[in-house]
């Protein structure tokens, strides 16, 4: 059979037709299917005043507000706590000592949002020393080291920005102390900041 040009003509225009029509529906389904991911954003826990007792040896303006990091591990100091002079700090990358001698270690992780944070770990062990490993970059304030006897040695981190890697903390006592907790006190400039804390023999 055969068809004249009009028939033709109409059953090109048809079948460009479809072709517009399934390319418009084609791209219509992929632009339902694009979802905008926006960067996530962690909940910021409620800021409460921060407490340092009497007798705290760092005497300039402290943060007033801080996000509170409660030990995972729950140490009670019995002995009432006595202040030592603080120990100010100098940053100095160190290596970790080898497995075997590490006999506890913790992480905890600060994010920017939510500004300082008093980071605490409950350690309640015997060890000689002290270190830090952070990944991010943190603004670091105070440690704070109490011991079983009741001695409280805080180190003066200065309120200075320290980048990745590890650090010595301090070394405990002559031959090794009995490390009730460890508190830190610090805030990051990273999106978020890792602070792991490590007890060497």
């Amino acid at each position: 059979m055969k068809l004249n040009i009009g028939s033709s003509r109409t059953l090109l225009l048809i079948a460009a037709g479809i072709m517009l029509l399934l390319t418009t529906t084609g791209a219509m389904a992929q632009r339902r299917r694009v979802v905008v991911v926006h960067p996530a954003r962690h909940p910021v826990a409620a800021r409460h005043a921060l407490v340092v007792r009497t007798g705290h040896p760092i005497h300039r303006l402290l943060p007033r507000e801080v996000v509170v990091r409660p030990a995972r591990r729950a140490v009670v100091v019995r002995a009432p706590l006595r202040y030592l002079p603080a120990l100010t700090w100098r940053a100095t990358f160190v290596t970790l000592p080898p497995r075997e001698r590490i006999v506890w270690q913790d992480t905890e992780t600060i994010t920017r949002d939510e500004e300082w944070v008093d980071t605490n770990y409950g350690v309640d062990g015997n060890g000689n020393a002290l270190f830090l490993h952070l990944e991010g970059t943190a603004q670091l304030n105070f440690a704070e080291v109490p011991y079983e006897n009741g001695n409280v040695q805080v180190v003066d981190f200065n309120e200075e920005s320290h980048g990745a890697g590890t650090y010595k903390i301090l070394d405990v006592g002559g031959g090794g102390e009995h490390v009730m907790t460890v508190r830190v006190l610090a805030k990051s400039e990273s999106d978020d900041a890792k602070l792991s804390v490590y007890l060497s023999k």
